[in-house]
This record gives structure tokens, C-alpha cells and sequence, in this order.
């Protein structure tokens, strides 16, 4: 018999740094072999450096705000001839800016593209197998962006708003299966999202941000309970997220864009 069916099986998109290289990881680790994909080079140190971890680690390097890469994604998973134990749907990307003066719509409908519609376009692909033979775990990196509204990142808190209400209502779905849904919710990561989402001159861009590798264990532990969901990070992203339970949109409102609002914009404000 070959080892690899008596070894669990996960993939990981957005796995070449940040949350996804993190998540990969502790799946590895934890004793899976992996299939990890991104858009960048890095894809490739990735899988080196998981391969010390784990026996089977395959990375293809694709970019997932084109249907037709995502499709590649889902051939390469078949092509494979294992079931997906667990899938972290993670890969994304933000952007920051005044949506109104500022930000290249271009770079906005990309991030539409990768954040929602090819989670979306995967996680259909994947979860029809997954139903059919009734087991399987599915990750989604959600955020706590998606309970305000994203002043000065207004695309990206609502990509990521789709992406946990989602998320939410496909466990729902699926209560009467085997197949299990999580939603993972981290707060101000150190990773490259803010040097990509032009936000390093922002007070949320410069302040102390929490560890990935805490953040992507406490997804994966909370895949593997089988948990709803779970806020990633520091006591105060837990505390942020119960308050934004009963302040207003408006004052939550607000209060991002104090967090997001960049230096530049200040100064034209002053003007």
C-alpha cells in the first residue's frame, strides 16, 4: 500500500510567507502532506523549507484571481488521486488608500478577484468532493476587518466581509455532513500585507502587530476542533471584535479610517 493514503492530506494557497507559510507549517508538522500554491517565486523556498518538516510537500506556483488558474489549482489537487483532508482557503491580498481620489480600481477589482471570487470558485470545486464522500475540513482566513467598515480600505474589509458570512453560511449548509467549516479571523499581522497594500505610512501600517505562526496555530487548532471560528492574535483583537458587536457602523466607521488613514491623506485634509 502506498504510505501517502495513510497520510493525511492538506493545501494551502497564499502559503509562500505570512499566515499561509505559517499554516503550512503546523500542518506539516502536524503530519500532513502538503499541496501549497502562490503567485510568487518564493512559492518554491517555501516547499524547501516544509520538506524538512514533512515527507511530501508539491507547490505550483498560480495566480488565483484568473479562472482559469484556480481550475489548474483544482486539476493538480485531482491529479494527485487523494482526498483534501483540510484546505486553508487563505491566499489574499489588501489595499489601502481614499477609494474616491486615490486607489487604482485595476488593483481594487484584482483584489475582488483573488479575496472573493476564487475562494468562492475553489472552495465549490473542492467542497463537492469533500460532501461526496462525507469528511473533510475547510479553513477560510477571514478577518476582523470584516466586522467594520473599512474607512481608507474599503474594498478589502468587504472582501473580507463576503468572505466570512460566506463561511458562516456554507457550515451552516453543511451541519448535516462531516465536513467542517472555520473561519479564522486574525487582527494586524506581521507579514507582507501592509508594505503590498501601500500602508506602512498608516498608524495601523506602523504599530507592533501580532506573530503569523501564533496566528495560524490557533486557526489550525481551531480547524481541527471543528469550531466555528476563531479571532487570531492578541487579547485585543478578542476584545475589538465583542466590542464591535454593539458600536455602531458609523463609530466603527471612524474608527478604522483613524487606524488606516494615511499620512498623506491628513495632510490634504489640513489644506
Amino acid at each position: 500500500m502506498d504510505t501517502r493514503e495513510q497520510r493525511r492530506f492538506a493545501v494551502v494557497t497564499g502559503a509562500s510567507s505570512g499566515i499561509g507559510f505559517e499554516l503550512a507549517q503546523v500542518f506539516a508538522e502536524e503530519g500532513f502532506d502538503l499541496l501549497i500554491t502562490a503567485e510568487d517565486a518564493e512559492i518554491e523556498a517555501a516547499q524547501r523549507e516544509l520538506n524538512r518538516l514533512t515527507a511530501s510537500v508539491e507547490c505550483v506556483r498560480l495566480d488565483l484571481s484568473r479562472e482559469e488558474e484556480v481550475k489548474g489549482l483544482y486539476e493538480r489537487i485531482q491529479a494527485t488521486g487523494r482526498p483534501v483532508d483540510a484546505i486553508a482557503l487563505n491566499a489574499g491580498i489588501g489595499a489601502g488608500g481614499d477609494f474616491a481620489r486615490e486607489t487604482d480600481l485595476r488593483k481594487e477589482l484584482r483584489l475582488i478577484d483573488l479575496n472573493v471570487r476564487s475562494t468562492v470558485q475553489l472552495c465549490k470545486l473542492v467542497v463537492k468532493d469533500m460532501v461526496a464522500r462525507d469528511g473533510g475540513r475547510i479553513l477560510f482566513t477571514s478577518s476582523i476587518a470584516s466586522t467594520m467598515p473599512g474607512a481608507y480600505q474599503a474594498v478589502y474589509n468587504a472582501s473580507k466581509s463576503f468572505v466570512q458570512s460566506f463561511a458562516l453560511a456554507l457550515r451552516n449548509e453543511l451541519k448535516d455532513t462531516d465536513v467542517t467549516v472555520t473561519s479564522l479571523m486574525p487582527g494586524p499581522t506581521e507579514t507582507e500585507f501592509f508594505e503590498r497594500a501601500d500602508m506602512l505610512d498608516t498608524p495601523v501600517g506602523e504599530e507592533e502587530k501580532d506573530d503569523p505562526a501564533e496566528v495560524a496555530r490557533q486557526g489550525y487548532e481551531a480547524l481541527m476542533a471543528g469550531k466555528e471560528k476563531v479571532v487570531g492574535g492578541s487579547f485585543k483583537n478578542k476584545a475589538q471584535t465583542v466590542a464591535g458587536k454593539v458600536v455602531p457602523d458609523s463609530v466603527k466607521a471612524e474608527m478604522h479610517r483613524k487606524m488606516a488613514q494615511p499620512a498623506t491623506a491628513g495632510e490634504r485634509e489640513e489644506r
